[in-house]
């Protein structure tokens, strides 16, 4: 049977992946909550949330990029039957590399366990348990993301406009990921999973970096000066509750396992390589 890739919730991270999948040769078709407003890649079929157990039967991969909300994941609490009836081959559940908790800067890897510290880290914790309880009898790969970057939506633009912040807070460090890594690394899921069980993977780069040297680095590309630095303890009395939530842990991210499970090594191993690649994307395209 022909590969049908189904994605709830065509998004950033997922626009990417279905445009890599047909690509590849998939057949893909993508959920929005408004396709009226809704972008999708050539050769991809768009229909809406409410449709999505009307087109699960004749997808054999299922791709779940939504956030969950209070009522838990949004695919499972409107469509969950339906998902448990269905024939998939395998499901891809796209959570946050958040769930790991704080480790004061040590490093955590796919096997540590889970210690959330968030409200909303908690509720992918819990999304994450509800998708693997369907790996019984379907490969089910739990792909914990760090933060995601790519064309529009990285520091650069942040430099363009003005937005950009240098807070320093030595040793603390985030890690990110590519989105066209995490393109990547779902067809690689795809092609390797087995008949049944459940992977835990991190969709991270391979090398976790503080923000203010990434900033920095955005800045030298555009041949610009950075912004300021800023104090972290002065930064933090102007951040929104959730960016303080952010900047409140602080763990690095390994990717041995997920790189070795997949047989894959990152386009974009660090931020350079990524940036350099969007600015290329782009023309290479610089400030007046």
């Amino acid at each position: 049977m022909a590969q049908h890739l189904l994605i709830a919730g065509l998004g950033y991270s997922g626009t990417a992946v279905a445009k890599a999948a047909v690509a590849a040769g998939l057949r893909v078709t993508g959920t929005a909550r408004d396709p009226g407003r809704a972008r999708p890649p050539a050769g991809v079929a768009l229909v809406g949330f409410d449709d999505f157990a009307r087109v699960l039967p004749a997808a054999t991969h299922l791709l779940v990029t939504a956030a969950p909300g209070p009522a838990g994941d949004p695919v499972l609490a409107a469509h969950g039957a339906a998902v448990r009836r269905a024939r998939l081959a395998w499901v891809g559940y796209v959570s946050t590399t958040g769930v790991y908790g704080d480790h004061d800067g040590g490093w955590v890897d796919e096997a540590t366990p889970p210690a959330p510290t968030q409200d909303r880290t908690r509720l992918r914790l819990a999304a994450e348990q509800d998708w693997a309880a369907l790996a019984a009898d379907r490969a089910v790969d739990v792909l914990r993301s760090g933060g995601i970057y790519g064309p529009g939506r990285s520091v650069l633009d942040e430099l363009r406009d003005g937005t950009a912040r240098r807070t320093v807070k030595p040793g603390h460090a985030f890690s990110r990921v590519h989105r066209d890594d995490i393109a990547l690394a779902v067809l690689a899921a795809i092609r390797t999973a087995a008949p049944n069980g459940l992977r835990t993977l991190n969709l991270v780069d391979d090398e976790p970096a503080e923000s203010a040297v990434v900033v920095e680095y955005g800045a030298r590309l555009l041949g610009i000066e950075p912004p300021p630095a800023v104090p972290f303890a002065e930064a933090e009395a102007r951040m929104s509750p959730m960016a303080r939530s952010f900047w409140s842990e602080n763990r690095r991210v390994a990717n041995a396992a997920t790189k070795a499970a997949l047989g894959i090594g990152w386009r974009y191993p660090s931020y350079r390589e990524g940036l350099a690649a969007i600015l290329a994307e782009e023309g290479g395209y610089l400030l007046p």
